[in-house]
């Protein structure tokens, strides 16, 4: 306790950063700062989660009170560093169980306006926590603990956690994780990473816990397929071309050649001086949605650890069928059969647009024409046609085509000199051409 304040440290630190005046907030994170550090460097110190969920409250408060977009995202990156501010594991691990614990309680009371900035704040102490296993060589047995607490905190039925909270958790994890590890993780790495994950989408009977970890972890990483296999070419084709350096001139100005006539699909940023315009339309969706490296995996391992899960006599036939579908996507990748939907999204669009035009173009063209009398070549391909007619149906032909010009209801019989504003339409002379008359 501090001498001469009846109230514990952690109290008065939450009620300053949930005060009314953004100064004495950020002095006040500022302070908690340095308090973590000062107090976990103690062997017998550390914090109890009581004290961690009093901190995170006013955390919470403080991030509820800041307005203004760019000051949200600073501060939104300073509250979730706090996390390294942890000397040992054990406390990082209590830090991020009271986040989410504070972040399921409170997010019934956050109103649309507001939920934004906490979407943010959870993707950035995700990043964080993911960016604590980095420093720390990606650990095992620590990859295991923190994706026990997350699964624990945010998936588990008994968690209580609202469907907000999951549905944004299970979008960001891929995500998030391939920005922080995609360079350094190995296959056998990331299939840790997405095991849970694979348990409990075998098991679960929330469809929407179900949908989530179908779409936005199994089959995302089916479509980022050709993706991973591009940057283990890049990398094989980096590797192989620093080996080939050393060779006589010839062989590098072949070389330049080479790479002159196929571009490279993705560079990074700044250095792409492609002359080819149709190249840069084809990797569009490339540069503006995948400008990083992409996860490896071993598709095969993965269709056999989620045929293993799926498989079992407790897995509801949902769950299964849905499983099975991603398994032979997998093993189709595994045995170099790449799925169909290989089109970017956009390109996908446009195709499906103008398959819907040439459709209703075939429908037109199976409807009667009705707009022959007004175009000269339309009369003529109706007096081409006419040959070959007898005669009652070159007269019904031609009542049809009069009927059209009119402009007439189709299911509604008029006289044909009905529309003629001239005296003369009712002479029997005129009867085929008054409408076009009227018309002009």
């Amino acid at each position: 306790m501090v001498p001469g304040v009846p109230l514990p440290p952690e109290i008065q630190l939450a009620q300053r950063l949930a005060g009314n005046e953004q100064v004495k907030r950020d002095r006040a994170v500022r302070k908690l700062r340095k308090y973590i550090m000062a107090r976990t460097q103690r062997t017998a110190g550390g914090f109890t989660p009581d004290e961690l969920l009093k901190i995170w409250k006013g955390l919470f408060y403080c991030m509820w009170m800041q307005d203004k977009p760019l000051q949200q995202e600073e501060l939104g990156r300073t509250i979730s560093q706090l996390i390294h501010a942890f000397q040992t594991t054990e406390a990082q691990h209590l830090f991020l169980r009271a986040f989410w614990q504070t972040m399921i309680r409170e997010w019934v009371g956050i109103d649309r306006l507001r939920l934004d900035k906490f979407y943010m704040l959870m993707r950035m102490v995700l990043s964080e926590s993911l960016k604590a296993l980095k420093t720390q060589g990606w650990e095992e047995r620590q990859i295991e603990q923190l994706l026990e607490l997350l699964t624990t905190e945010v998936l588990n039925p008994d968690s209580q956690a609202p469907n907000g909270v999951k549905s944004h958790f299970l979008e960001i994890f891929l995500e998030e994780l391939t920005k922080v590890g995609a360079a350094e993780l190995t296959a056998d790495q990331n299939l840790q990473f997405i095991d849970p994950f694979c348990q409990i989408a075998a098991r679960t009977k929330d469809s929407l816990v179900l949908n989530k970890i179908t779409r936005s972890i199994l089959e995302t990483i089916v479509e980022q397929a050709p993706l991973a296999i591009e940057d283990l070419m890049n990398e094989l084709d980096t590797q192989s071309g620093e080996g080939e350096a050393s060779d006589g001139d010839e062989e590098s100005s072949e070389g330049e050649q080479d790479l002159q006539d196929t571009p490279p699909k993705r560079l990074p940023a700044g250095s792409r001086h492609r002359a080819d315009p149709e190249a840069d339309k084809e990797q569009v969706w490339d540069d503006e949605e995948n400008a990083g490296p992409v996860l490896q995996f071993d598709y095969e391992a993965v269709a056999n650890r989620l045929f293993k899960l799926a498989s079992r006599q407790s897995t509801p036939s949902q769950n299964r069928k849905r499983l099975y579908k991603v398994i032979q996507k997998l093993r189709d990748l595994a045995g170099g059969t790449f799925p169909d939907d290989e089109v970017p999204e956009k390109a996908y669009k446009k195709l499906l647009e103008g398959r819907r035009e040439r459709k209703k173009k075939k429908k037109k063209k199976r409807l009667p024409t009705t707009s022959q009398p007004q175009s000269k070549t339309g009369e003529s391909e109706t007096e081409a046609s006419s040959t070959d007619l007898s005669p009652g149906m070159k007269r019904k032909r031609s009542r049809r085509d009069e009927k059209a010009g009119q402009g007439g209801p189709p299911g509604k019989r008029r006289k044909s000199g009905a529309r003629a504003k001239g005296p003369g339409g009712q002479q029997p002379a005129r009867k085929r051409k008054q409408p076009l008359q009227s018309e002009k």
